[in-house]
C-alpha cells in the first residue's frame, strides 16, 4: 500500500517557514532552449547585484501597510476533482480523472521545460464564491505517493469586480496567503511523477480560508511594475509548456522563472508586454523558466517567494551569473550560463526584433495597484478578447453581454467593421490579459478620451 500523503495547513493561527524548494523533485526545472548558450551577453542595464551571497535573507520590505483587522471567520469545502475548472478541461493539462483519483494522463511526458524527465500535469479547480471575505487559505491533500513524487497546491483569488491575484503555494502546515480580501477562491493541483515513472492519485483536496490581518508592500507605483531582464529565446516546438500549451512553429508566449504568474492554457490573464529592439508585443506567460521556478522576481522582496535579498527586478540568474550570487548557481544547482529572466516562444522572440538573445524591457501587466485604468462600457454580445489586436490573434475569452470593462491602454490595429460602423482601435483590458476592439465600447469616441496608447 502507498502512503497517504496529507499536506495540511489547518495551523492557521501560526506562521511556519516555508520549506526549502530547491530540491529536483520538488518541480521540474526549465532547461534552457539550445539557443541560450550561443552568445556571451553584455552587462546589464539593471539594477545593481546584491552583495549578499546568499540564497535567502529575511529583508525588511522598505515600505509596508498594514490592512485592517478582518472578521474572523473560518469556512472550508472540499474540491470536485473530477468537475473541472470554470472553463472545461481545456484549462487542465496531462492529468485525467480515474477510479475516484486525479492522475497524470502520460506519466512519460514532462513538460517541455522539464529538466527531470519525469512526468507532470496539472489541473486548474472550480472556483469556489465565499459569502464573507478571507485573505488566507490552507489545503488538505489526501494523495497515494510513489516514491519521488509530489503533489502541490496552488491559491488565487479576486472579488466578483476585480482581477485575479497571483498563484501563491499553500504548504503543508502554511496556508497561502493572499495580498488582498478576495470572494472568490480557485485551486491549481500540480502533480509530479516519481523516479519509476510512476505518478500521484490525488483522492481528496479540502480547502479552508479564514482571514487575518496582514502586512503587505505598498506598491512602489500605480503603474505596472517594468524591468530590463535578458531574454533566451525557448523554441521547442512540439514539446507541452507549464500549463499544457504543445508548441507551435512562430508561437507567441513567454515563460517566466515562476508559477505566481502561470497563466492557464488559451488565457491570457497573466502577460506581460515586451519591448525588443525592433518593437513591443504584448503576449501570455504560458511556462515556467528560464533556469528558475520560484523566483518571482518582478515581486518587492518582502513577498517575493525566494532570493528574497536580491532587489525588486533582479532576477536570480542574473545575479549568479554577473556577480556570483548564489556561488554562481541557480535554484536547482546547475551552473548559470546567461543572466535569463524571461524566455520567449520563437514569434514573440523575432517579433519584438531579436535575433539572438539579448536586452527587452518587460512590464508585467497584471502588477500596480490597480489606479491606472479608466472604466468604460460595453455592447454587443459574445464579444471576443484577443491577444493581440487582431481578430486573427487567439481568442482568450469573451463577454457574453453589455458590461462595464477597465482599460489600461490602447493601440492601432486591424480594422474591424460592424453595423456599419468601422474602428482600428484597441483597448486593452488587463482583467482579462486581451485586447478589444473600440467598436464594441459604448462611447461616441473611436479613440477614447484619457486613455494612454500601449
Amino acid at each position: 500500500m502507498l502512503p497517504l500523503l496529507a499536506l495540511t495547513a489547518a495551523a492557521l493561527g501560526t506562521g511556519a517557514a516555508a520549506a526549502d524548494p530547491h530540491t529536483a523533485e520538488s518541480a521540474a526545472a526549465h532547461r534552457p532552449a539550445s539557443a541560450t548558450e550561443r552568445t556571451a551577453p553584455p552587462t546589464a542595464p539593471a539594477p545593481a547585484p546584491a552583495t549578499e551571497r546568499t540564497a535567502r535573507s529575511t529583508a525588511v520590505p522598505r515600505a509596508t501597510e498594514r490592512t485592517a483587522p478582518t472578521p474572523d471567520i473560518r469556512v472550508s469545502w472540499s474540491v470536485d476533482l473530477a468537475a473541472g475548472s470554470e472553463g472545461g478541461s481545456d484549462d487542465d493539462a496531462n492529468v485525467r480523472h480515474a477510479n475516484g483519483a486525479l492522475r497524470i494522463r502520460d506519466t512519460s511526458l514532462p513538460d517541455a521545460s522539464a529538466g527531470t524527465g519525469r512526468g507532470q500535469g496539472s489541473a486548474v479547480l472550480p472556483v469556489h464564491r465565499l459569502e464573507t471575505g478571507a485573505n488566507r487559505v490552507a489545503a488538505e491533500v489526501g494523495a497515494e505517493l510513489p516514491p519521488g513524487a509530489a503533489v502541490e497546491v496552488d491559491i488565487r483569488g479576486r472579488d466578483r469586480n476585480g482581477p485575479w491575484t497571483e498563484w501563491r503555494e499553500a504548504l503543508a502546515g502554511v496556508p497561502a496567503e493572499l495580498p488582498r480580501t478576495v470572494t472568490e477562491v480557485q485551486a491549481r493541483l500540480i502533480l509530479q511523477g516519481g523516479r519509476d515513472r510512476s505518478g500521484p492519485a490525488v483522492k481528496s483536496l479540502r480547502l479552508t480560508a479564514d482571514s487575518v490581518a496582514v502586512v503587505s508592500p505598498r506598491p512602489a507605483s500605480a503603474e505596472p511594475f517594468t524591468a530590463r531582464v535578458y531574454a533566451t529565446r525557448e523554441g521547442l516546438v512540439g514539446g507541452t509548456t507549464a500549463n499544457g500549451h504543445v508548441i507551435k512553429p512562430n508561437d507567441h508566449f513567454v515563460a517566466l522563472p515562476s508559477r505566481r504568474g502561470l497563466s492557464p492554457k488559451g488565457s491570457g490573464e497573466y502577460s506581460v508586454r515586451v519591448c525588443g529592439p525592433a518593437r513591443c508585443e504584448t503576449a501570455p506567460v504560458w511556462d515556467v523558466g528560464p533556469w528558475n521556478i520560484r523566483d518571482d522576481h518582478w515581486n518587492p522582496s518582502s513577498v517575493r517567494e525566494t532570493f528574497k535579498d536580491l532587489p525588486q527586478g533582479m532576477p536570480e540568474a542574473q545575479a549568479a551569473y554577473e556577480s556570483g550570487y548564489n556561488d554562481g548557481l541557480d535554484g536547482f544547482g546547475r551552473r548559470v550560463l546567461n543572466p535569463a529572466g524571461i524566455d520567449l516562444a520563437d514569434g514573440t522572440f523575432y517579433n519584438v526584433g531579436l535575433n539572438d538573445n539579448g536586452w527587452v524591457t518587460v512590464t508585467y501587466l497584471w502588477t500596480g495597484d490597480g489606479t491606472t485604468t479608466k472604466s468604460f462600457p460595453t455592447w454587443g454580445t459574445d464579444v471576443g478578447i484577443r491577444q493581440s489586436a487582431t481578430t486573427a490573434s487567439t481568442r482568450v475569452t469573451a463577454l457574453p453581454g453589455p458590461t462595464t470593462v477597465r482599460i489600461r491602454c490602447q493601440v492601432r490595429g486591424q480594422l474591424v467593421q460592424t453595423d456599419g460602423y468601422s474602428n482600428d482601435a484597441w483597448s486593452y483590458l488587463p482583467d482579462y490579459g486581451g485586447y478589444v476592439s473600440n467598436i464594441y465600447i459604448d462611447v461616441a469616441d473611436s479613440w477614447l478620451p484619457g486613455v494612454p496608447t500601449c
